[in-house]
């Protein structure tokens, strides 16, 4: 796909990348507001200005000046791992204290942008290309889940009409992978899921409820749950959360400058991670979440081949109308999670084969690229997993430990400094 994209194509490849990130986007919304017990009013504004602010992020970081702006075709979506401990922050300290410590984490974010950027430096290929391999593996059982119905624990999980959805979906996408050419072949993704979403609505499956229920049109309002209170522990906790959400950014940075071909460089980072800590701020002041790049839409972009931003500014431009128009953005609730997973299934796998060609780049002839790779993906991995396994130790350990992605990049980045030193080139 090339730069010379007409409007009409870059706008259905922008809806494709919208849906690949709608579920992820939404999940955060729903399990917070579950978790605070929201009635179904606050519910409502929480979902829609949370797709509303995804769009405006996403602006941010499409929008390159001297100040921020990274520039990649990357979607930024609420940041996963910012549940638990908004769920913990509401639940002791009260809602205001949940949006105060983001927006005070938003202002860190952006102060420590130009120290952060300076660890271009410690993601040589062989650190970048063990971190994007681990972030899609470690998000292929997430796929997985959704194939069999979301709930694992349903009695109606992996059932035949679940795994036919899902495996429809995958061999709609691979027929199109195959058999399509140009255009037609870039929009794989968006006709397995629409696809696999016709066959769900002759079976039965496809819910319209949740159009229904939506209010026609809603205007985004600062401060919607009250004014934002700040206390020390809970602006520490959420400041240890961005930390991490700059780390899994940086390898979606980088992932995406290798697919698209442009080097990342200090200053790249620097405006990357300013667009991030001005959105989070953003978040912070209409009441929703934390953002971060995210990281199924690097497959995506690898699928579908895209090389301009103009698609993306197609799905920024379409989040900001279903933010709006909260009965517009319900049509994409109605897709089943089988049919969803199967789409998942092939771009996470394509993130993980993006880290594995990253790293086609590393001398493999080095024991200790080696062990830096084994033990790097055995922590990614193995501690995701089983999080438990540090369950005794203090939770804010935890918070690393318990999250894999920064446990693999961590391990990667130490493992690589001590067998290779700060300046040597791992290529």
């Amino acid at each position: 796909m090339t730069s010379e994209t007409g409007n009409g194509k870059s706008a259905v490849l922008g809806l494709q990348h919208l849906l690949a990130m709608y579920a992820g986007a939404v999940a955060v919304p729903l399990l917070i507001g579950t978790g605070l017990g929201f009635n179904e009013a606050q519910m409502t504004y929480l979902i829609s200005i949370d797709i509303f602010m995804c769009g405006i992020a996403t602006l941010l970081q499409l929008t390159v000046n001297k100040f921020f702006g990274i520039g990649l075709p990357v979607v930024l979506g609420c940041a996963i791992q910012a549940v638990a401990p908004l769920i913990l922050i509401g639940q002791t300290h009260g809602v205001g204290t949940v949006y105060g410590s983001i927006i005070a984490a938003g202002i860190f974010v952006v102060l420590i942008s130009g120290i952060f950027s300076k660890v271009e430096k410690l993601f040589p290929p062989i650190v970048t290309g063990t971190v994007i391999t681990t972030i899609g593996l470690t998000l292929i059982p997430v796929a997985v889940t959704k194939m069999g119905g979301g709930d694992a624990a349903a009695k109606s999980f992996g059932d035949t009409t679940n795994l036919l959805l899902a495996f429809v979906t995958i061999i709609l996408i691979l027929a199109v992978q195959v058999f399509g050419r140009g255009f037609i072949r870039s929009i794989a993704v968006l006709v397995g899921l629409v696809g696999g979403t016709v066959l769900a609505a002759l079976l039965g499956q496809v819910d319209l409820a949740a159009i229904g229920h939506a209010p026609m049109f809603h205007v985004p309002q600062p401060f919607y749950f009250g004014t934002p209170k700040f206390e020390p522990f809970s602006i520490i906790l959420m400041i240890i959360i961005s930390i991490v959400s700059m780390v899994e950014s940086t390898g979606v940075y980088f992932a995406l400058g290798d697919i698209v071909g442009k080097e990342v460089k200090e200053d790249d980072l620097k405006r990357g991670y300013r667009a991030e800590g001005l959105a989070v701020i953003l978040g912070g002041l209409f009441n929703t979440f934390p953002y971060t790049g995210f990281s199924q839409n690097v497959g995506l972009v690898q699928l579908s081949g895209i090389k301009t931003r103009r698609p993306i500014y197609f799905s920024a431009i379409f989040l900001i109308i279903l933010g709006l128009f909260p009965k517009v953005g319900a049509l994409a609730q109605i897709i089943p999670e089988p049919v969803l997973g199967g789409g998942m299934l092939v771009m996470f796998g394509m993130v993980a084969v993006q880290g594995m060609k990253m790293l086609s780049k590393v001398d493999f002839n080095d024991e200790k690229n080696l062990l830096i790779i084994a033990i790097s993906i055995g922590f990614g991995l193995g501690f995701n997993a089983l999080p438990t396994l540090f369950a005794k130790l203090p939770e804010t350990v935890q918070m690393f430990t318990g999250n894999g992605i920064v446990m693999s990049s961590l391990s990667a980045i130490v493992l690589n400094l001590l067998f290779h030193g700060y300046k040597k080139e791992t290529k």
